[in-house]
């Protein structure tokens, strides 16, 4: 059974997708089931995320709901994930168990950041030497293979540099699980198509914990994810957004003719603002990690904007821009990055200015009616 959808351009095989299925199902149910006995615990032991003058939340809100969400990943993957002795399988979940224990340490004590990006380069480093590499761009700026170094070098780069993208972004309720949920499924789908049905397995049951998560993280949030889900989140993605290029790329009919591009895309939103508001920090002097309202969810909210619509809004843009690299894969790739780039600066401009433009057009409607 397959069914076209047009809108991506894509035909699905529905039969491949049974596996995929069950993880996502699986992981939803055990993070459902498991985050309120975390609420209870946490509430119990006063393990809050407490506020402060750069967090949008007034009140303590219980935190590490990561706990839930890799839980559920992790047990749907035990039951329906086909384990073996690869060293890439075994790198990989040693990396996401031991980042999932620093997010835990680093939700209880809050670590040190430099400490935390020692461990992160290593296990970026694990994950390079086990295979998981970017070994090509496919073209773009007219690479094609890269040597041996530059594979580490780009691999390490991106997998920490994502890392953290997501866990900066973890600002405001419901947006980097939001943006995590969809970036993981559209991994899958084309993880699925591109041949690599078992590594898709892993962005399905990551996804199904994350839509579990939603439920009690939308505004107004009873849980925050925390670092605990936030670093095995960006981690995770970076790995499967290496595969998929890695895999692409070496396939004889490749489903994306420019698989850099559209992996750009998914991590677009999250890496454009971490490099946007790294600059804008150095710029004025300041040191790039010290935390600040400057992020792009920050330009809603600090013009009064709820979590909720600036969630709905970071999103939409998100969905926009996954669906625009999907309508334009034939294009020229250096025109596609032109365009990627301009859409996220002009969306930056009118989030930054968007309550002034709400403000005027509700002042001319009600001179209009006065008039």
């Amino acid at each position: 059974m397959k069914s076209h959808i047009h809108l991506l351009q894509l035909e699905l095989y529905f039969s491949g997708y049974k596996f995929a299925l069950l993880c996502f199902i699986t992981a939803f149910v055990v993070t459902l089931i498991t985050i309120p006995p975390i609420i209870s615990l946490i509430k119990k032991y006063r393990l809050y995320d407490l506020p402060n003058a750069r967090k949008e939340h007034s009140l303590p809100i219980p935190t590490m709901g990561g706990i839930a969400v890799v839980s559920g990943m992790m047990i749907a993957l035990v039951l329906w994930f086909p384990f073996s002795n690869q060293l890439a399988q075994i790198s990989f979940f040693f990396s996401v168990v031991v980042l999932f224990g620093l997010g835990i340490m680093d939700d209880l004590k809050d670590l040190s950041a430099k400490y935390k990006f020692l461990i992160q380069l290593c296990l970026a480093a694990i994950i390079a030497l086990s295979g998981i590499r970017i070994t090509s761009f496919e073209g773009l700026f007219g690479i094609d293979e890269l040597p041996l170094m530059a594979q580490y070098t780009f691999t390490i780069l991106a997998i920490v540099g994502i890392t953290n993208a997501f866990n900066l972004i973890d600002g405001i309720d419901g947006l980097a699980g939001g943006l995590g949920f969809m970036s993981l499924v559209t991994l899958g789908i084309f993880l699925t198509i591109s041949g690599d049905a078992n590594t898709a397995l892993i962005s399905f049951s990551l996804a199904g914990g994350l839509l579990a998560f939603l439920y009690f993280n939308f505004n107004p949030a009873k849980i925050f994810m925390g670092d605990t889900g936030s670093l095995v989140l960006g981690f995770v993605t970076a790995v499967l957004c290496i595969r998929l290029m890695q895999f692409n790329s070496a396939a004889v009919n490749p489903v994306l003719p420019h698989t850099p591009l559209f992996v750009l895309s998914i991590v677009l939103i999250p890496v454009f603002d971490t490099l946007r508001v790294f600059s804008i920090r150095i710029w004025k002097g300041n040191s790039p990690f010290i935390a600040d309202r400057t992020h792009i969810h920050h330009l809603l909210t600090n013009q009064g904007f709820s979590h909720a619509f600036a969630t709905k809004a970071i999103c939409f843009l998100h969905g926009l821009i996954l669906m625009k690299t999907i309508w334009l894969k034939n294009a020229k790739p250096e025109l596609v990055i032109l365009f990627l780039l301009a859409i996220m600066i002009l969306s930056v401009f009118i989030l930054r200015n968007l309550g002034i433009i709400t403000r005027n057009k509700h002042i001319n409607f009600l001179t209009k009616a006065e008039e």
